[in-house]
């Protein structure tokens, strides 16, 4: 194979932050390459410069051995580069075929001809096996469906090199398999896939080289059948990584969370949660596996007070929530959260990382000094907790909202896990973490275990779910419609579960019991 593609040098700082480090890179035509790197490693931005969204500061960039300037998306398309970015770029209330020909309508008799765009759609998803309703409404669609429409947008516009970042972050085993059977049709057709992951699992499944970006620097690329997925995070973060979580068998104790046909309803007065029962024991993980959508965020506001609820009951440590039940209550009496939304829900972006550090716990004794807050000994905390969680910033007086969104979970992650909570809500916990940071985290949810805390785990990945819960709860449409305990229930039946797939609590317990 030829190269196709051909970064030399890329240079790109933002402020005094340099993301990209003289990077090269090279990608060969008919190839799929995964691009790998820690959280901030300046993964992105490299792709982001190759799709025109960048200006290198330093560097060149060739296609087909030519010199090009790519300094629009515009301009990457007319080499016929397209890219699938993490967070979809669709209009919910548009159908599939109006998304898809957006900024790009043909028109007959000065109106959007419509027949002719649903018959260009139908042609061109027929042609790489990506079938979809263009009537549908993306509101209506999965996740799985929403990322076909977006390759389709590339493709209509004449995509031959295809840029995916984080492409299976919100899909189910099932929809992981779809895509990766798309890229392989994709690929036989002749096309060039560059897909940016962090999952190690799926770059030895899919991709034939692998680069891996460190610090804004090419630190090797390689052909993937050669590297196995403990040198390849080694490589990502400069040190061994342990791969496997090796966790004791739960001890479960009392009951602390107690849950009784639930109902809550979302903001637009739909109801997101349908009659929802779980417990949740002192010294137990219990995971909720779903697809995201099915009722995870409305569940987990409602267990900090944050929306209410139509009906049902909740008991935290034996006591009965009630209309005047305030989140300080909640905190007082030992639960922590960890939420979703780090920006909006977790921190106070204006605020400097010591001050976010202690939200919360401003009148702890440790933290006052008479009617003053006790400045040495917050410094103190601040500084042992940027050490501890590996908060990468300048100090401890830097403004949160200036952190990378990893380095901002790890500034919640630590606040809330020093609490020494009774129980944990854990929503999304590693989301935009590096494998070396996912590694300390989830150790600090298992000794949370340890120590006898009871821990609702709610996460899109799949694997987190897996290799952390003592027992998983299976979520679709607001109900719990499956049950298991973790020992060697098949990820392929959770997906099953997670779709929609009828499948009864009652049954799913007699099938780990057999």
């Amino acid at each position: 194979m030829c190269n196709i593609i051909e970064m030399k040098g890329i240079v790109k700082h933002f402020g005094n932050f340099c993301a990209n480090n003289g990077i090269d890179m090279e990608i060969r035509e008919g190839e799929i390459h995964a691009l790998l790197g820690e959280n901030g490693a300046g993964k992105t931005t490299l792709m982001n410069i190759l799709y025109g969204l960048h200006t290198p500061d330093e560097g060149e960039i060739y296609f087909r051995g030519k010199k090009v300037n790519i300094k629009s998306p515009g301009d990457a398309i007319n080499l016929s580069i397209g890219m699938v970015h993490q967070h979809f770029m669709l209009i919910p209330v548009f159908t599939v075929a109006e998304n898809l020909i957006l900024g790009n309508e043909p028109v007959k008799n000065l109106m959007v001809d419509m027949k002719t765009a649903i018959s260009d759609i139908d042609k061109v998803s027929k042609d790489h096996g990506l079938a979809v309703d263009p009537n549908a409404l993306i509101s209506d669609i999965s996740v799985g469906m929403e990322q076909r429409v977006e390759i389709l947008k590339i493709l209509l516009r004449g995509a031959r090199i295809l840029i995916f970042d984080e492409p299976t972050a919100v899909l189910t085993p099932q929809e992981v398999s779809e895509f990766f059977r798309i890229i392989r049709t994709l690929q036989g057709q002749g096309h060039t896939i560059i897909i940016i992951t962090h999952k190690l699992k799926e770059i030895k499944q899919i991709s034939e080289r692998v680069t891996v970006i460190r610090n804004g620097e090419n630190v090797g690329t390689l052909n993937t059948c050669d590297v196995n997925e403990a040198k390849l995070a080694e490589l990502m973060v400069g040190r061994s990584v342990i791969m496997e979580i090796k966790k004791e068998a739960g001890k479960p104790g009392k009951t602390v969370l107690e849950i009784e046909g639930l109902r809550v309803k979302n903001y637009r007065g739909i109801n997101a949660i349908n009659g929802l029962n779980l417990r949740v024991r002192a010294g137990e993980i219990v995971g909720i596996a779903g697809v995201d959508g099915n009722g995870q965020t409305e569940l987990a506001a409602v267990l900090k007070r944050l929306i209410g609820y139509t009906s049902g009951s909740i008991k935290l440590f034996g006591k009965e929530f009630t209309k005047d039940t305030t989140t300080q209550d909640l905190i007082d009496s030992g639960m922590a959260h960890i939420p979703e939304d780090r920006q909006r829900l977790g921190l106070v972006t204006d605020f400097s990382v010591k001050e976010n550090l202690i939200l919360g716990m401003e009148d702890w004794d440790r933290f006052v000094k008479g009617p003053f807050l006790n400045q040495t000994a917050i410094r103190d905390f601040a500084e042992e907790m940027k050490e501890q969680y590996d908060i990468r910033c300048t100090g401890i007086d830097f403004r949160t909202g200036s952190l990378s969104g990893g380095n901002q979970q790890k500034v919640i992650l630590a606040r809330e896990i020093s609490r020494n909570p009774k129980f944990l809500v854990v929503c999304q916990p590693t989301r935009g973490l590096d494998v070396g940071a996912v590694e300390y985290v989830h150790s600090q949810i298992l000794r949370q275990r340890e120590l006898g805390c009871a821990i609702l785990l709610i996460s899109l990945e799949l694997d987190e779910i897996m290799s952390l819960s003592d027992r998983i709860l299976v979520i679709y449409n607001g109900k719990i419609v499956a049950e298991y305990e973790n020992k060697d229930v098949a990820g392929e039946r959770i997906g099953l579960a997670m779709t929609g797939y009828e499948h009864s609590i009652s049954d799913a317990r007699k099938e780990v019991e057999v």
